[in-house]
């Protein structure tokens, strides 16, 4: 049995639903597009509660704020984000978002719903992430969950962002990057020496451009007889083709080894781009597959930790981006300038390198290309 508290016209409807054992308030809050009559409906356990729930739908109404739906959920606003918010991005982006959303988002707060979701709780779930998470993953997942909150916010799904009252905490430590010195980057060289990526391990060690760079990095940027001889950094596999940041795009002198190990690269590269055939791809690019195709960072990776292998290197899994802190590394060992360190490997500043590469810095700190020759004082077979 349903008893109705009837209302004078306007102040919405009270009444006690026997079936559900609870107290109902109604409020009409317009028409839809399709001119169908629209209702708020909440429940209560008391009837001063179902009042004071009314009472609040009316004030918001007054004051024209519109109506929230009370079932909506967080997981439901995350989907609505990952399905919607992220068109035009990067596919990897959009993967990376969803794997984390699904992983540590909507297992813990899905189920929330987001009209109530609080700011302690978020507090709460972020500190636990912050337990096992690096600090920028754990920035990440806040920056979802505030950009699906504002997403529902813009559709009248909330009133507020709880999220933007909430700071990430620091995260776990990362497994820190680390150096080769003089001695292990004549191992690997040495271990290189002959392999398929002997020519990549040269170039990135005596350089230091990133493997993103190396990657995306063609023939026509390379000139291996100029005087001196150069590699035009200016593209990255980065959506659009760009590098990481404007300051990146630089050309570097390429010492004598480089200059050997390319000359080496490109006679072996134009054996296999016979046996290849018709089902070689043309796309210009230094390193790629053996079909001519762009590498992948696994394929990179993967490639260079069996060097590391063969050089007898001890300690935790080297990865290739250890190449360039090891140019770093190197040169100031050298007693070359942070300036001159800062402007080769395309940082924006000298805050960047010191920030980044601080263990790999000394105090004491002539250019890029001689130095790393003067290290390595054979040139290398040509």
């Amino acid at each position: 049995m349903v008893k109705i508290m009837r209302r004078r016209s306007g102040e919405g409807t009270l009444f006690w639903n026997e079936r559900r054992q609870r107290w109902m308030a109604v409020v009409d809050v317009g028409f839809s597009p399709m001119g169908k009559r629209r209702r708020v409906q909440v429940s209560a356990r008391t009837k001063t509660e179902a009042k004071a729930k009314l009472l609040a739908l009316r004030r918001d109404q007054m004051d024209g704020l519109p109506p929230e739906q009370r079932g909506y959920t967080v997981g439901e606003a995350v989907e609505s984000w990952l399905r919607y918010g992220l068109v035009g991005r990067d596919p990897s982006t959009v993967t990376n978002r969803r794997i984390m959303a699904e992983k540590h988002i909507i297992p813990a707060l899905g189920s929330r719903r987001l009209m109530e979701l609080t700011a302690e709780e978020v507090d709460a779930w972020l500190a636990a992430k912050a337990r096992v998470l690096a600090t920028d993953s754990v920035s990440r997942l806040l920056s979802i969950l505030r950009q699906s909150i504002r997403r529902a916010q813009a559709r009248d799904l909330v009133r507020r962002n709880v999220a933007l009252l909430c700071d990430a905490p620091r995260g776990k430590e990362g497994r820190p990057s680390k150096a080769l010195t003089l001695d292990q980057a004549r191992t690997v060289l040495e271990a290189a020496n002959g392999t398929s990526m002997n020519a990549y391990v040269v170039v990135s060690l005596f350089t230091g451009a990133r493997t993103e760079e190396l990657r995306a990095l063609t023939w026509k940027h390379l000139d291996l007889d100029g005087d001196p001889p150069s590699m035009q950094v200016w593209r990255s596999v980065r959506r659009g083709g760009d590098t990481k940041t404007a300051r990146s795009r630089r050309t570097l002198e390429l010492p004598d080894r480089c200059v050997n190990a390319l000359r080496q690269h490109r006679r072996e590269q134009v054996e296999t781009r016979v046996k290849a055939g018709s089902s070689w791809v043309d796309q210009d690019l230094v390193f790629c597959t053996g079909l001519g195709t762009e590498l992948d960072a696994a394929n990179v990776r993967r490639s260079f930790r069996m060097v590391v292998k063969q050089a007898g290197l001890e300690g935790p899994g080297w990865t290739p981006r250890e190449l360039r802190h090891s140019f770093v590394s190197l040169l100031s060992s050298s007693g070359m300038a942070i300036e001159d360190i800062s402007h080769l490997v395309g940082h924006a500043s000298t805050n960047v390198t010191e920030k980044v590469y601080r263990k790999e810095l000394r105090p004491v700190l002539t250019k890029g290309a001689r130095a790393m020759d003067a290290l390595f004082d054979d040139a290398g077979e040509g």
